[in-house]
């Protein structure tokens, strides 16, 4: 068996990546791809000697033997996955690949562009159950900053490690907190349809927050739960410069995480006897609630883990707005009613609401909680569409003024604009109802968010 992990996770081009690989082979090679619309295969090395090295704790620096690889400076921005073939043992690509593989970026040079899209690495990272343990299981604890650590030098981080999550009841091919099962589906999407987009890591916002001064829009899609305080200081100060963001995402901004050893392992207190310290939202924790990042909270919304789902579509409030031209929905129609898999799921984002109507023809015009703003709802937020999470959604969390279970709990589709503009659309899943290609008016919806914030 081959397993491989990149010393950092994004590189320059021209610059040199550093590939740990661990094989029992004599000999391997790689074969660089490039996703896009699909994979494009863009280099592959000669054969190079293989050695075997053992595992470690999912906290530590595994220190493999490490392989250089310059970047050709011609390479473009994009998302490579780098395919390892050891010697006599031919294999296909596999997007999905739980071994053999390394997900890494090649980010752009400085320079006038529209579009940056944002892996979200530490999500990846904080269920990659590489050495035995993850955030959820055999969690490391960490004295300084106190809580869980793991590293990000292990097989892993996206493809090519061991996923602790529930399988996907609609699409069991590709694990969750995987680049296959979201991420690369909306890419796909993209490149499909003529957009083009430069790529990063939520670490390299960490790191280095003027990368995103280049750039009009910030995109984020599928399960972006991890951030570090470095990365959402940059994010919201983007948008307060007139920067635009767009989040087709769930429980996006749920825990903080500290970055330690220099960019190379994660930490988050999600537990104890006085409770989790890195909750965004929680007096207890940062007291920050995500909902003045997005817009939502995974607070008013949901999740639902296992077997199927129950959904009606998200509820149309106001079929005027821009959000909707061209899509033919009025009020109350229901966007993506019988999408496969139902739009509103694995993990739901929604807004503190007094009232919402979920039947057919939704007479009553939604209204927020008399108390959002003091939740964290930012000034001027308007809520676009919404699909009510009904009483047997597999969590309704808790929140202040409601007990688990209690109070109205959705997806919220909305925007506000803080001199930037943000979208969210308040779910998982939007990428994969999206790359199924059979739901017009979603796709619509897309376009019009894209290119209104490519423009605005």
């Amino acid at each position: 068996m081959i397993r491989a992990y990149p010393g950092r996770a994004s590189v320059l081009p021209g610059a040199t990546l550093h590939l740990h690989v661990s094989t029992d082979s004599r000999r391997f090679r790689v074969t660089f791809y490039r996703w896009s619309d699909g994979p494009v295969e863009m280099l592959r090395s000669d054969w190079l000697p293989g050695a075997w090295a053992a595992d470690a704790a999912p906290d530590a620096d595994w220190h493999w033997p490490a392989y250089p690889f310059t970047i050709p400076p011609d390479w473009p921005s994009a998302v490579y996955i780098a395919d390892f073939e050891e010697e006599g043992r031919k294999t296909t690509f596999d997007l999905a690949r739980g071994h053999g593989a390394a997900l890494f970026v090649v980010r752009a040079r400085p320079g006038g562009r529209g579009m940056l899209y944002k892996l979200p690495l530490a999500t990846y990272h904080a269920y990659n159950a590489s050495g035995g343990g993850c955030f959820y299981v055999h969690p490391p604890r960490s004295i300084e900053p106190p809580g869980a650590r793991v590293s990000l030098r292990r097989p892993g981080g996206g493809i090519g490690g061991p996923v602790w999550c529930a399988a996907d009841h609609y699409d069991a091919a590709s694990p969750r907190q995987t680049f296959a099962h979201w991420d690369a589906r909306f890419i796909r999407w993209l490149a499909r349809n003529g957009y083009r987009a430069d790529f990063c890591t939520d670490l390299d916002i960490h790191a280095d927050p003027a990368l995103l001064a280049d750039y009009r829009l910030l995109v984020s899609a599928g399960h972006d739960e991890y951030w570090s305080t470095a990365t959402r200081d940059a994010v919201e100060d983007f948008v307060s410069r007139g920067g635009n963001l767009a989040f087709f995402a769930g429980n996006v901004c749920w825990w903080r995480i500290h970055v330690a050893d220099d960019g190379t392992a994660i930490v988050c207190h999600q537990g104890g006897p006085h409770g989790a310290r890195d909750h965004w939202w929680s007096p207890r924790g940062a007291a920050r609630p995500e909902d003045s990042l997005s817009g939502a909270s995974y607070r008013h919304g949901g999740g639902w883990w296992d077997g199927p789902r129950t959904s009606g579509g998200y509820r149309v409030q106001q079929p005027d707005h821009w959000i909707f031209t061209e899509t033919g929905l009025a009020r109350g129609d229901a966007l993506a009613r019988h999408s496969w898999p139902p739009l509103a799921g694995y993990e739901c984002d929604g807004v503190p609401l007094d009232v919402f109507d979920a039947g057919h023809g939704a007479q009553l015009p939604a209204q927020l909680s008399a108390w959002a703003d003091e939740d964290g709802t930012p000034d001027g937020y308007a809520l676009l569409a919404a699909a009510r999470l009904g009483p047997d959604w597999q969590e309704l969390p808790a929140r202040a003024r409601h007990a688990a279970g209690e109070g109205i709990h959705t997806a919220a589709m909305g925007l506000f604009t803080r001199n930037g503009t943000v979208f969210s659309a308040g779910t998982t899943d939007w990428a994969q109802v999206l790359d199924a290609g059979r739901d017009r008016q979603l796709e619509r919806v897309t376009r019009n968010v894209l290119d209104g914030l490519l423009r605005g």
